[in-house]
C-alpha cells in the first residue's frame, strides 16, 4: 500500500502546474550529474575494497548519503510533480523502541552498516540516482528546447516528460508496501498501549477515590462501633445502620466500575443485550433506540471476538455519553448489524452537531482504539445537526485482511 500518488488529470496548459513541471525537469540534468557521480563513485570505491573490512564501511557511508539524496528527491516529487511519497521507516533504533536488551559494543559497531547494506530501498534509490543522469540529459534538452523554440507545445511536452519522472519517483523512491503496513501497526500499537494505559489509570483513579476511601471509612466507623457497644449499644448500633448503608453504596460502586472494566451481560448475553443495556441508562430526554441484528448469546461461536465485542461496546457507550452531556439532543439511536466479516455500527442524535476529531479529545481516542484494530471510524456532524458516527470493525481481529 503506497502512498505514492498522481495529482488529478487536467487538461495541459500555461499555469502554475506545467511551471513546475518544467522547474522539476530542468532540476533533472544537475540532480542526475550530482546523484550519479555520488554513485559510480561510492559502488566502485566500496567494491574494491571488499577485500579488505573498510569496504564494508565505505558502501555503508555510500548508501547514507544516497537515502539523503532519496530524501530531497522526495521532497522535490512532492512540491514541483504534487506526488505524494511517504518517508521510509528509520533503519536503526526499532530494537531499542520496542524495549529489547542493548547488545554489545561490536554488535552495535556493525549493526549500523550491516542493516544499511540490508536495506532495499536504499539499493533502489541509488539505481534511480544512476537513471536520473541520462534521463536528465534527454528531459533537460528537450524541455530547453520546447522553451527556447517549441513553447506552444511546452505544457504538452511537460506533461509528458514529467509523466515519466512520476513513475521513475513512485516506483523507485516509495518504501515498499510491507514496511508501510509495519509503520501503520507501530502506530496502532502505541495507541492501543496509550490506551491500555488511560484505561489503568482511571481505573486506580476510581478505586483509589471512590470505593476504596469509602470501605476505609466503613472500617473506622464499624471500629468505633465495637468500641461503643458495651458503654452506648443504640449509638453503636445507629453506627451499624449507617455502616451497612455505606457498604451498599460501595459494592455499587464496585458494580458500576466492574461494568465500566467489562460488563458481565456482554459476555453472558452478547454485544446486542449489551447496546440495550447501555442505552437503558442514557439520560437523552425521548431516549435511545436499538436496532441490532446480532447473533445470541448462546451462539458464542458466530459472534465477534470478545476484543471486538468489547471495543464496539466501549465506543458505543462512550458516544452515548457524549450525546447526553454535549448534543442537546431529544433521541438517539443505535444501529448494529453485520456485513460480510465486518461489524457495522451507527449512533445517530438530533442534537446541535458539530462534533469531530480535536487532537486530544474523546471522539479522536475513540477512533484510535477503533484502528488499531483496522477498524473504520466516521464522524458525519453538521453544524445544526444531525450527528452520525459510523463504526466499522473485523468481526474476528485474528486473520483478518487489512483494508486497503
Amino acid at each position: 500500500m503506497s502512498d505514492a500518488s498522481a495529482p488529478p488529470a487536467t487538461r495541459p496548459g500555461f499555469n502554475a502546474r506545467m511551471w513546475r513541471e518544467v522547474g522539476y525537469l530542468l532540476l533533472n540534468l544537475p540532480m542526475g550529474v550530482i546523484g550519479f557521480t555520488l554513485t559510480v563513485t561510492g559502488v566502485s570505491l566500496g567494491v574494491g575494497l571488499l577485500v579488505t573490512i573498510v569496504g564494508i564501511w565505505v558502501l555503508a557511508g555510500f548508501l547514507f548519503l544516497v537515502r539523503g539524496l532519496g530524501v530531497v528527491e522526495r521532497a522535490l516529487a512532492r512540491s514541483l510533480l504534487d506526488l505524494d511519497i511517504a518517508e521510509p521507516l528509520p533503519i536503526l533504533g526499532r530494537g531499542r523502541d520496542r524495549g529489547q536488551a542493548p547488545q554489545g559494543a561490536t554488535d552495535s559497531v556493525w549493526r549500523r552498516p550491516l542493516a544499511l547494506l540490508a536495506d532495499g530501498l536504499s539499493w533502489r534509490t541509488a539505481l534511480y540516482l544512476v537513471i536520473k543522469l541520462p534521463w536528465g540529459v534527454i528531459s533537460f534538452s528537450i524541455t530547453l528546447v520546447s522553451l527556447i523554440a517549441l513553447w506552444p507545445l511546452l505544457p504538452w511536452t511537460a506533461r509528458a516528460l514529467s509523466t515519466v519522472d512520476r513513475a521513475l519517483a513512485a516506483g523507485l523512491l516509495s518504501p515498499p508496501p510491507l514496511a508501510e503496513r509495519v509503520r501503520e501497526l507501530e502506530d496502532d500499537r502505541g495507541a492501543v498501549v496509550d490506551t491500555a494505559a488511560a484505561d489503568l489509570r482511571r481505573i486506580e483513579r476510581d478505586l483509589h477515590d471512590g470505593a476504596q476511601a469509602r470501605l476505609v471509612a466503613l472500617a473506622m466507623d464499624l471500629g468505633l462501633a465495637k468500641e461503643k457497644l458495651t458503654e452506648d449499644p443504640e449509638a453503636a448500633a445507629k453506627m451499624v445502620a449507617d455502616a451497612h448503608g455505606e457498604v451498599k453504596l460501595a459494592l455499587q460502586e464496585l458494580r458500576d466500575l466492574a461494568r465500566g472494566i467489562h460488563p458481565a451481560v456482554l459476555t453472558d448475553r452478547g454485544l446486542d443485550a449489551a447496546l440495550s443495556s447501555v442505552a437503558s441508562r442514557c439520560t437523552v430526554p425521548g431516549g435511545v433506540r436499538v436496532n441490532a441484528d446480532l447473533p445470541s448469546g448462546s451462539d458464542r461461536a458466530s459472534r465477534p471476538d470478545p476484543a471486538v465485542e468489547g471495543i464496539a461496546y466501549f465506543t458505543v457507550s462512550e458516544l452515548l455519553t457524549n450525546v447526553s452531556k454535549h448534543s442537546e439532543a431529544r433521541t438517539a439511536t443505535v444501529d448494529a448489524w453485520r456485513t460480510g466479516d465486518r461489524l457495522l455500527l451507527q449512533v445517530r442524535d438530533d442534537g446541535q452537531g458539530g462534533a469531530d476529531e480535536r487532537p486530544g479529545g474523546g471522539l479522536t481516542g475513540l477512533a484510535e482504539r477503533i484502528r488499531s484494530v483496522d477498524g473504520v471510524f466516521v464522524v458525519d456532524s453538521p453544524l445544526g445537526g444531525p450527528t452520525v458516527v459510523t463504526v466499522e470493525l473485523p468481526w474476528h481481529t485474528r486473520g483478518a485482511v487489512p483494508r486497503a
